[in-house]
């Protein structure tokens, strides 16, 4: 969980001057921005401390969301929403680029949160996918926006819903950034109570929960995204979506997630096949990975035809100990190719080279039917390759 520390720490003091500024915090004489980046540290930490509370609740809380957005996972959702890529691009670090927003731009990092909410859950207990038309327009606002969130007001008994729209991208592994629109939905919940101190005794307040939910549209495909609690509340939103919002039929056919792994594939791993599939080898001829550290390089390692050595051997006596498959690299995407032996009445045999990308991308489907039985089979066996 970030804190304060972390957050003065980790934040140029360009960008923590910046900040302070704007919420009219009065500093002590000791705090010199001009100064090392250490040396700001102490004297902001004491003056945070001084505070009153309800100043200090607020640079906690601050920092806190700051802090969430100033990792990986966080700057890719910023960068998805942002229209401000190059002034990111110049500054510093995550720390200052997440403030960067929160102060430029609130309206930006608040899409950029629900942006992150949306793929931190993306292929978890709470995500599912459903088919619809491609092409179709989601309106921003008017009747149809009004409409639907009514329509979610009455189907779950909420006082107050309210839906935000907004056009964003995600990276994809396999090249070109996916164009979506997201709708986070945000509605109140069922009335409860919640322990707190009321005049300096506990006692026990009335209160209604936020329940938030979040939907991405795929024009480019027609898939419908989504992201809430319950298996039959995805179902009910996406449906509502796909009428008020899409105008389109919806038919509940959800979509059949085929999740690979290919992190086994960083030590050597030797194929086994069934002798009746006539299978002569298997030879990994292509991988490529990705530094844990960031998603804008690549390293690729390729076997051309007619290598004497493996991928893997030729990764370690290439790079030695900064072999890339040693640790620190994630495994993106990999080609193989299955060779046959030859049939009576054949030149040769043939070959069926497959190529899969993370998390769910793989050429087989432009196969006949028979390689992609053969493909398939053997994906499961070779544990690449698993139905969700």
């Amino acid at each position: 969980m970030p804190t304060v520390p972390d957050f003065i720490r980790s934040t140029p003091p360009a960008s923590l001057q910046s900040y302070f500024a704007a919420i009219h915090a009065v500093l002590p004489d000791d705090v010199v921005w001009e100064g090392a980046a250490s040396a700001i540290v102490p004297p902001l930490l004491r003056a945070v401390d001084a505070m009153t509370d309800t100043d200090r609740m607020r640079v906690m809380n601050d920092a806190d969301r700051v802090g969430a957005m100033a990792d990986e996972a966080g700057q890719a959702a910023l960068y998805a929403v942002t229209t401000a890529s190059e002034t990111l691009d110049a500054l510093e670090n995550g720390h200052a680029r997440a403030l960067w927003m929160f102060l430029n731009d609130q309206g930006g990092f608040d899409r950029a949160e629900e942006v992150r909410y949306a793929d931190d859950r993306r292929y978890g207990r709470m995500w599912d996918a459903f088919e619809c038309q491609p092409g179709l327009t989601v309106p921003r606002a008017g009747t149809p926006v009004t409409t639907f969130q009514k329509a979610i007001a009455e189907r779950f008994d909420s006082q107050n819903v309210e839906a935000e729209i907004c056009d964003r991208s995600r990276p994809s592994l396999e090249g070109d950034d996916a164009e979506l629109i997201q709708v986070a939905i945000y509605r109140e919940g069922r009335a409860g109570d919640r322990r707190a101190f009321v005049n300096g005794k506990l006692d026990r307040l009335p209160f209604r929960p936020v329940i938030e939910a979040a939907i991405t549209y795929e024009p480019a495909t027609g898939t419908i995204e989504v992201v809430a609690q319950a298996r039959e509340t995805r179902e009910d939103l996406v449906r509502l979506f796909a009428e008020h919002m899409l105008g389109a039929p919806f038919q509940g056919e959800r979509i059949p997630v085929r999740q690979y792994s290919l992190d086994h594939l960083l030590q050597p791993f030797d194929f086994p096949t069934d002798l009746e599939d006539n299978i002569e080898s298997v030879k990994l001829t292509m991988m490529r990975l990705m530094p844990y550290e960031t998603q804008g390089e690549r390293v690729t390692l390729e076997c051309m035809r007619g290598a004497e050595r493996s991928i893997w051997q030729a990764a370690a006596a290439r790079f030695g100990e900064y072999d890339p498959l040693a640790g620190g690299y994630k495994i993106t995407q990999v080609r193989f190719t299955i060779r046959f032996r030859a049939v009576p009445g054949s030149r040769g045999g043939r070959t069926l080279p497959i190529t899969i990308s993370m998390p769910k991308g793989c050429d087989l489907k432009d196969r006949t039917d028979r390689e992609r039985l053969i493909g398939r089979k053997y994906l499961r066996r070779w544990r690449l390759l698993r139905d969700v």
